[in-house]
């Protein structure tokens, strides 16, 4: 009798599991602008749930003074920096600008000098030309903060605020500035839209 009880009892039972529905397993959406910046495939990023985590990339090169080509798990991409503008030396049907070669040199020089890590703003990840938006470091001080310290560039771009180093840049800026370094040793050259003039 207690074979038949547990005979039934079994039976019921795996019955029910099988009628039970099972709860499908919940996975996170990546958007598409997001899967493009999970590189390591064993392991999700932990960057675009954490803006404030560093990535490591290898320089591959540097093409002006606001954009370096990098290698990140094997892929080539192309990382421009965020908030910042430096004058222009390779734009197509656009003269070379003044300081432009001084803020590609500087740039160069900056992130050949150590190890560099890249970080953004979340949900801002690239720009309309396909390219990493990013805050680069060199042994983790700013490549942006020296370039606008130094009067290289300007702050720019500010597309979708809150962005969590505009107050600093600006103040980097202001330092700049006031001291009439590079850029703004030209009055009228530096513009609310970019800059104005070109190298004679």
């Amino acid at each position: 009798m207690l074979k038949k009880i547990t005979g039934v009892s079994l039976v019921t039972a795996t019955t029910l599991l099988a009628l039970t529905p099972q709860q499908e397993e919940i996975k996170p959406r990546v958007s598409l602008q997001q899967s493009e910046l999970i590189w390591n495939s064993s392991r999700k990023t932990e960057a675009m749930d954490s803006p404030d985590v560093q990535v490591p990339v290898t320089l591959v090169n540097t093409i002006d003074g606001d954009t370096i080509k990098v290698r990140v798990n094997g892929k080539l991409e192309t990382v421009r920096y965020l908030l910042i503008d430096t004058s222009e030396s390779k734009k197509p049907d656009m003269c070379v600008q003044p300081y432009a070669r001084e803020a590609y040199a500087r740039n160069n020089e900056l992130v050949k000098g150590g190890t560099i890590t890249i970080e953004w703003e979340n949900g801002r990840t690239r720009d309309s030309y396909g390219r990493l938006l990013a805050y680069v470091f060199v042994d983790g001080k700013s490549v942006q903060e020296t370039l606008l310290k130094e009067g290289f560039a300007r702050v720019g771009f500010i597309i979708e605020p809150p962005y969590k180093y505009l107050d600093l840049f600006r103040e980097d800026e202001r330092i700049a500035k006031r001291r009439k370094l590079n850029i703004w040793s030209r009055p009228g050259f530096v513009t609310k839209w970019g800059f104005n003039g070109c190298v004679q």
